[in-house]
């Protein structure tokens, strides 16, 4: 499990060991493991570090404290270091004194030729974006040349993954202590690049985000035995499809056979289509473990939507499914309740733009979970499930931008409902259905369609075991 953890519990944690450690220990061990990866990313482009050319650029707080520690590690191998102050007067005094003995200099310019860029501009406790000084330094960086970032890209909320400005977009960022929620979710996600985490020794409690790993999902896959039979392993029931939309029934039921239930059970007006492409199907009512309801519904089946979650069941409600719920109603269920909205469909359930749904995903799936009582799984760049009182968020790190395709959604919302048919929770139906659901489509390559998503799940559920 990879865990991220916010700025205030990393303040914290880093007070703590601080307080047992000698004057300025932590920030030269974070300095060495940078400089490590620095070394180790001129080595592979250049063969090695003497002779290189190293700009960092630095602002007055810790992370700049960092960068010039780093580079007199690396100006003592042999680099050609440049330092470039955000602001000349606030510069750290103990990391320009040691820059300067190992023979790096200052500038006031950012050189236009270099085989590295070090980010030191602003640390995790950034808000809103470089201010002018810093942006005009970011605006500067040479084209082409690999930029690493201290701690995460400035400009990045630490926290959430937001850029309310302008913001450094790295190729390398070496993160110290812990993961930051920034480093996982979009659109902070996109510019931190590789993530390399350094261990200072931090001591850290329940972190606020996590990710799955390949031994995290294999843990949670339901596994038949040798007592399992079709009902034992559970049903679930598919609510999908219209005259308009018969193919959201088709990859609905295409992702759930595939989610480890015994059976699946389609209930709708688009039978022949479903039992044409899966006869395994049963076809109409009956006893299921989960419902899946939504896909490709069409307008006018409110009532439908009503009935399942008036029910003691388990239920999946997807696209359609999610027009006029009423959070009283979903609060005051006692079953499981997992929502799979698009950014567009949070936007309606939480009554904002479009526009701040993607630009603070993780606040959005926390205020969608504590509104409505349920589960909720975020679809987008990030897919992130966050549930009703205060758990982590999880945040898949699977997903490929070729899932933006028509079905995609259709498939992930039969496949986590048929895991949570399985046994699993809201939670883990959800956070193992989209990680296989990225998997699968990683295999798949791109372009791709999203019926190739579904057929490519066997092997991305046996990719987690091997």
């Amino acid at each position: 499990m990879r865990t991220a953890y916010s700025v205030e519990t990393v303040r914290a944690a880093e007070r703590e060991l601080m307080a047992r450690l000698p004057e300025g220990a932590l920030m030269l061990r974070a300095a060495a493991g940078l400089a490590a990866v620095c070394a180790g990313l001129l080595t592979r482009r250049r063969g090695r570090v003497y002779g290189a050319r190293v700009v960092l650029l630095v602002g007055p707080g810790d992370n700049g404290g960092d960068a010039l520690y780093a580079g007199a590690r690396l100006a003592r191998r042999g680099a050609g270091v440049t330092a470039v102050p955000m602001d000349p007067e606030r510069m750290h005094t103990g990391g320009l004194a040691a820059l300067r003995a190992a023979g790096g200099r200052v500038e006031q310019a950012v050189p236009q030729r270099a085989d590295l860029v070090v980010d030191g501009l602003l640390g995790i406790g950034g808000r809103g974006g470089l201010r002018p000084a810093g942006a005009a330094l970011a605006e500067r960086i040479p084209p082409g040349v690999p930029v690493v970032a201290v701690d995460l890209p400035s400009g990045v909320d630490a926290d959430t993954g937001e850029v309310a400005g302008p913001a450094v977009t790295a190729d390398v960022t070496v993160t110290f202590g812990a993961y930051k929620p920034g480093l996982l979710i979009d659109p902070g996600a996109t510019r931190a690049g590789a993530v390399h985490l350094v261990d200072i020794g931090l001591e850290l409690p329940e972190p606020e985000v996590e990710a799955l790993q390949h031994a995290d999902v294999a843990g949670l896959l339901p596994q038949p035995t040798a007592s399992s039979d079709k009902y034992r392993r559970g049903v679930v029931g598919i609510v999908a499809g219209s005259a308009q939309y018969p193919g959201a029934a088709v990859l609905a039921v295409a992702g759930a056979l595939r989610g480890g239930a015994g059976a699946v059970r389609y209930v709708g007006p688009a039978a022949d289509s479903v039992l044409a492409r899966y006869p395994e199907t049963l076809i109409g009512p009956g006893r299921v473990q989960a419902w899946v309801i939504g896909p490709g519904l069409g307008e006018g089946r409110v009532g439908e939507v009503a009935d399942l979650l008036a029910g003691d069941t388990a239920v999946l409600v997807d696209a359609d499914g999610l027009r006029g719920l009423d959070p009283a109603v979903l609060r005051a269920r006692t079953a499981p309740t997992l929502l799979t909205p698009h950014a567009g469909e949070a936007a309606a359930l939480l009554g904002v733009s479009r526009e701040s749904v993607e630009a603070g995903r993780l606040a959005a799936v926390r205020r969608l979970a504590e509104r409505y009582g349920a589960t909720v799984l975020l679809k987008g760049s990030t897919t992130l499930v966050a549930s009703a009182g205060g758990r982590p968020v999880r945040v898949n790190p699977t997903g490929t931008p070729w899932l933006a395709t028509a079905g995609s959604g259709d498939v992930l919302s039969g496949l986590a409902g048929s895991l949570l048919a399985g046994g699993l929770s809201g939670a883990d139906a959800g956070a193992v259905g989209a990680y296989l659901h990225g998997l699968a489509a990683r295999r798949t390559g791109g372009p791709l369609l999203a019926h190739q998503v579904a057929e490519a799940l066997p092997s991305a559920w046996r990719d987690t075991r091997s």
